[in-house]
């Protein structure tokens, strides 16, 4: 941690926000509600976390616009967990070593073009006429291939492998164990054998796209797969063959694309959600996790459960579904009334036979 001491009021003139309280605190550094200390900044974000402001040993707390007042010295923003970020990059600030100049281990295949200002670590290997933009960085054992691009600013960390023809915009992160452009899933079983079906398209990575730790993102059967601008995916994802993912999309751990599915802008896939292919997930909808969506979703939707449906039917389903004890036990016992309710009916008969033979 730096060595840092800044007061309140000139805190809040970094992050736009507006004190409320004393502004002439002193901050020495930044921790989560739950750890801060004394002379510590902490933020509050998620609604469920209000209570804690009145118990937190931090100095002073970045909140909301929608908090008028507590016990200590806030700063109200537009967006907390944005502000509380910067104050930490402040804090903070990164000191990881990137890769400088290009190594001596390095193998460039023939008409490889590299910007000003290019870094490529040990052991990679660039293959024929890949262009690399402006001070784009590539960490150690990293794999290029053919006629690949590759805009400026972008950082590919190590063991990442980028296959041939593909395209990768200005400003992307790529975490280390990534595959992209491997061949799509694709096979026509004749005579109970799978013959692979050749994969010749192509995969385009747009503009400021982060994408996680072991991450496969495989290249279309004949256009392309696309990750549209400024979308984030987590670790451990797959996206199929032919995939179309807009912009702005968040993509979280563990989630599954299946081939040819096409999902619009600003669209949330939580963790280990499950896409059936062919189908469409409209702008700004949002699949719950554990979610398995087996037909297209409409713009501005909240799916959960398998199979995937509304959220508000999903929850009653599944209410449902957790009263199936109670509910078998209820008929169970319903059951044991109706025998005994028989057996006194059947004795009644047989009395009423006897008396009139």
């Amino acid at each position: 941690m730096s060595q840092f001491r800044k007061t309140l009021a000139e805190i809040a003139k970094i992050i736009a926000g507006e004190v409320v309280g004393n502004g002439d605190i002193v901050i020495t550094g930044v921790c989560g509600i739950k750890e801060a200390q004394a002379g510590d900044l902490t933020f509050v974000a998620n609604p469920k976390y209000l209570p804690l402001i009145e118990h937190t040993r931090a100095s002073a707390i970045i909140t909301s616009r929608d908090i008028d007042s507590s016990s200590k010295p806030i700063i109200k923003t537009e967006n907390p967990s944005l502000a509380f970020a910067k104050m930490v990059s402040l804090l903070s600030p990164n000191h990881m070593v990137h890769p400088s100049g290009i190594h001596s281990t390095v193998i460039l295949g023939k008409n490889v073009k590299l910007g000003k200002d290019v870094a490529v670590g040990p052991y990679v290997v660039i293959e024929d006429n890949v262009e690399i933009g402006d001070k784009t960085i590539i960490y150690a054992g990293c794999y290029i291939g053919h006629h690949s691009i590759i805009g400026e600013n972008t950082l590919i960390y190590p063991n990442v492998s980028i296959r041939e023809r593909t395209s990768l915009g200005r400003r992307v992160i790529i975490h280390s164990g990534t595959v992209i452009g491997s061949d799509g899933f694709g096979f026509a079983t004749v005579k109970g054998m799978h013959e692979k079906i050749p994969q010749i398209g192509t995969v385009v990575i747009e503009d400021e796209v982060e994408i996680g730790a072991n991450v496969t993102i495989d290249r279309a059967r004949f256009d392309k797969t696309v990750i549209g601008k400024g979308t984030k995916i987590d670790n451990l994802v797959q996206i199929a063959h032919n995939v179309v993912v807009g912009e702005n999309s968040i993509i979280v751990a563990q989630a599954g694309v299946s081939g040819s599915t096409v999902i619009g802008n600003g669209v949330i896939l939580a963790g280990q959600a499950g896409i059936v292919g062919h189908i469409s997930i409209g702008d700004g909808a949002v699949v719950a996790a554990q979610a398995g969506v087996t037909k297209s979703v409409p713009a501005n939707t909240k799916v959960s459960g398998y199979p995937a449906k509304p959220h508000e039917m999903a929850k009653r389903v599944n209410a449902c579904v957790q009263n199936l004890p109670h509910l078998y036990k209820t008929i169970s016992e319903l059951r044991q009334k109706i025998a005994k309710l028989e057996e006194c009916l059947n004795v009644r008969e047989s009395t009423n036979d006897k008396k009139r033979s």
